[in-house]
């Protein structure tokens, strides 16, 4: 048996509110083999606006999960979508905070626990984080997996000033606060000079799950005739992560006859924007070209994404201090990516560092549609770039998990 550690974390299966719920499970799976057993302590499922069912194995064997009471202000006491404020301070679920410390103190009597670690976006981890901790004094490491700015609900300012007290709090009294890109972390060094100093900012990367990976089919050979396919799988919206000069882009290359149905194809998988986009495609006459298809499961994606002849990234300079999930998903699966991303943000660097990816400007038409075409010749003459796999082992989730096992030692010596 390892030493305990307490993990509170809203964002946990059956939650299905996104992909950030990935890293906590990953970081359970991979701790024992670090000396560390995770305990975790988790919301009712009642909480999440929702759900998928659990398949076997996704949990990993072995870990303790306790769940406690927590309400959404919005869904249980919201009245045509609105609430009172001050039900979300710092975020819609303060509810849990009572019953996740009550529950806590009793876990860490029962494991001996002997540090916590609580993630965010949902700030209320961290508040019962902070307050198991200065009770019971053990150490305590604070997760940001986004930085504050970007996932407090702007529309609430009740929210949005709670959650910058709350972040002070967090910078001030843990042990190490741990961000998943190394810009979010340079930011929060200038803005908390206090926080800092000592070594106390660390970075982990999200990184990838090695056992997702099994048994993913290869890539089918080149077959005369077959268009290639280009896809992005994942959310897109119209600030940050905007297709529209693609499609322009598109439409210049298939005026000039460079691209048509015949030679490729382009799939946005689960875009979450599907009635405002298909407007914008059938008005630059390229939905013969253009598809926007539904969502499927995880694995159906993985399996799409392996197959594809190339791949799609949209990442603005809006989030340059930010790294999509999905970014690993890809430099694992090893298909070439056109990404159109900030050029100076921490995904343009991760895509540099390993390598496979051509990188265009986000709203150049003019420049996408010379890099795009260049792209689609490289991959129907088998030049495409390709990633270095000595490169991409090193943002793994085992190798995530490391990094949070060292920092769990350091603050228990």
């Amino acid at each position: 048996m390892g030493r305990a550690v307490l993990v509170i974390a809203f964002h946990f299966p059956p939650a299905a509110m996104g992909s950030g719920h990935l890293r906590t499970l990953g970081f359970a799976r991979y701790l024992p083999e670090f000396g560390w057993d995770p305990i975790v302590l988790s919301a009712r499922a009642f909480a999440y606006p929702r759900t998928t069912p659990v398949a076997a194995g996704v949990i990993p064997e072995g870990c303790e999960v306790h769940r406690t009471l927590a309400l959404d202000a919005h869904r249980h006491f919201g009245i045509g979508g609105k609430y009172p404020g001050f039900l979300a301070q710092p975020d819609r679920w303060i509810s849990w905070w009572p019953a996740a410390v009550s529950q806590g103190l009793r876990l860490i009597r029962r494991h001996q626990v002997r540090a916590i670690w609580s993630t965010y976006p949902i700030m209320t981890a961290h508040c019962i984080a902070r307050t198991l901790s200065g009770i019971t004094k053990l150490p305590w490491i604070a997760d940001f997996r986004d930085p504050v700015t970007s996932s407090v609900e702007a529309q609430n300012p009740f929210s949005v000033a709670s959650q910058q007290r709350w972040e002070r709090r967090v910078l001030h009294d843990a042990k190490r606060t741990v961000f998943t890109t190394p810009g979010a972390m340079h930011d929060y060094a200038e803005r908390y000079p206090e926080a800092g100093r000592g070594g106390r900012l660390s970075v982990i990367g999200n990184g990838y799950d090695e056992t997702v990976f099994v048994d993913l089919p290869r890539v089918p050979p080149r077959m005369d005739g077959r268009p290639l396919m280009l896809l992005h799988s994942g959310l897109l919206y119209p600030e940050g992560r905007d297709p529209v000069p693609f499609f322009n882009a598109l439409a210049r290359l298939k005026a000039a006859g460079l691209v048509g149905p015949a030679l490729l194809k382009v799939v946005l998988r689960a875009s979450g924007w599907e009635v405002r986009y298909q407007r914008d495609i059938d008005s630059l006459g390229i939905a013969d070209i253009v598809c926007l298809a539904p969502p499927v499961g995880n694995r159906e994606a993985l399996v799409e994404q392996a197959t594809a002849d190339g791949l799609l990234l949209f990442q603005g300079s809006k989030f340059d201090r930010q790294i999509p999930a999905k970014v690993y998903e890809y430099l694992r699966i090893g298909r070439p990516v056109f990404a159109l991303v900030g050029p100076d943000g921490d995904t343009a660097s991760v895509l540099r560092d390993v390598g496979g990816a051509v990188i265009a400007p986000t709203g150049d038409v003019a420049a996408i549609a010379q890099h795009l075409s260049e792209f689609v010749l490289a991959l129907r003459e088998g030049q495409a770039p390709r990633t270095r796999p000595e490169v991409v082992s090193r943002y793994s989730r085992r190798e995530g998990t490391a990094l949070l096992a060292g920092l769990l030692d350091q603050v228990c010596t």
